[in-house]
Formats: structure tokens, sequence, C-alpha cells
């Protein structure tokens, strides 16, 4: 079969057409059509550490003590026995990555220092990773008030027992478990 150079030329203009094209796909291979998008984790790693744990922690205190305040450290070197690092880390989908970074270094068994990133509040952290945004939203009343309790029925006298009364057996009766002779 000869090979001709117009057939060649159309092979290469074919060949970068469709590699060309691949190379766009990158774009949008986060959806599939279009319509579906897959399912992207959720990424936490390491521990929060909050302003309100972080004024916890003073100079002088033990390993133990920062240990019990702060958590297990994610980073505990060998060649930097002095040494803990806090990381946390968290990607969700839709949101900016967060990081986080706390240092605390001691001097033999007894703290040193500490050094941190800005550092959130508890509630700033929650309010944060909330999900489920629950502003405006009717929150059920758990109590009633007094206007709502005499509203409401009088039980009947029978089913409400007199606290001096002796309990009552079954209102069945059981046959034994055991046999008689």
């Amino acid at each position: 079969m000869p090979s001709s150079p117009h057939l060649r030329a159309l092979c290469l203009l074919l060949a970068s057409v469709v590699l060309g094209g691949c190379s766009s796909m990158r774009s949008t291979s986060d959806r599939l059509f279009g319509l579906i998008t897959p399912y992207r984790v959720e990424v936490v790693q390491g521990n929060v550490v909050t302003q309100e744990m972080a004024a916890a922690v003073k100079p002088g205190m033990t390993r133990a003590q920062v240990r019990d305040t702060l958590g297990s450290p994610l980073l505990a070197d060998i060649f930097h026995a002095d040494r803990w690092d806090y990381v946390f880390t968290i990607r969700r989908p839709g949101a900016a990555y967060q990081q986080r970074r706390v240092t605390v270094l001691f001097d033999g068994d007894t703290m040193k220092s500490f050094e941190a990133d800005e550092l959130p509040s508890e509630r700033d952290f929650v309010s944060s990773i909330d999900t489920k945004s629950t502003k405006g939203a009717k929150v059920p009343t758990l109590a009633l008030n007094d206007e709502q309790l005499k509203a409401l029925p009088m039980p009947a006298k029978g089913s409400i027992p007199e606290p001096n009364s002796a309990p009552q057996g079954p209102a069945r009766d059981y046959p034994p478990l055991e046999a008689t002779p």
C-alpha cells in the first residue's frame, strides 16, 4: 500500500487533535458530562489546638501536663527530642484548605516556649466546620411554660396510683416456673 504525503499529514493532524483534546479534558475531569460530580472525601489530620488550650499551657509545665492539655503531638522527632509539633490540616470540598502549626519547645522535661500560628477560639473553630447551617432554623421548645401546663388535660383518677398504696402484683396470672408434683 503506497503511503502518500497527504495521508501522513492527515494522520499527524488527527493525532495532534486527539492529544490536544486529551489535555483539555483535565478541566472537565471533575465532572462527568457536566452533570455528575464525584464524591470528594473530607480529610482531617492532626490535633486541633484552640486559643483556650494555648492559654492553659504555661512555661514550666512538664511534658505530661502539656500532653494532657494539648493531646499527643503529631510530630515528636528523635533527633529533636526537645521539640513537639502539633499540625492540624483540614481539606474539605468547596472550602478553603486550613492548616495550623503549633510548636512546643522543652528544656529537659519542662516546657520552655510555645510558638503558634493564629489560633481560633473553640466557638470559631466549631462554626467553621459546621456543615449544617442552623442559622434561622426554629429551635423546638424543650419545656412547657405555666400557661401551657395549665392548658393540659388532667389525667384520669384511676391512672395515678396513690403515694402510700401498696404495690400491686401482676395484672395477669402466670403459670409457675417449676413443675409441681
